[in-house]
């Protein structure tokens, strides 16, 4: 036995939609943002706040870490 719950969420609907409608609104008005694009603000995070990009000799490790890794190999394939 089940009961049925009929509920006027028309009303809901509308009212999230506004508020939806005015949050993006001032979101890309304060971010300049481009309508229907969604924003990363990942780099404005408190997580993020003291962390460096890669410079441009980041690459210098991966060739270490790929010859460390050759030489493992040959080490124990010997």
């Amino acid at each position: 036995m089940g009961i049925i719950v009929n509920k006027e969420n028309t009303k809901n609907d509308e009212l999230s939609r506004r508020i939806d409608a005015d949050l993006r609104t001032k979101m890309a008005g304060s971010a300049g943002v481009i309508e229907g694009e969604t924003p990363d603000l990942v780099d404005d995070s408190e997580y993020m706040k003291n962390y460096k990009k890669t410079s441009k000799f980041g690459w210098v490790w991966v060739v270490l870490i790929a010859l460390a890794i050759l030489s493992l190999i040959s080490i124990f394939a010997f």
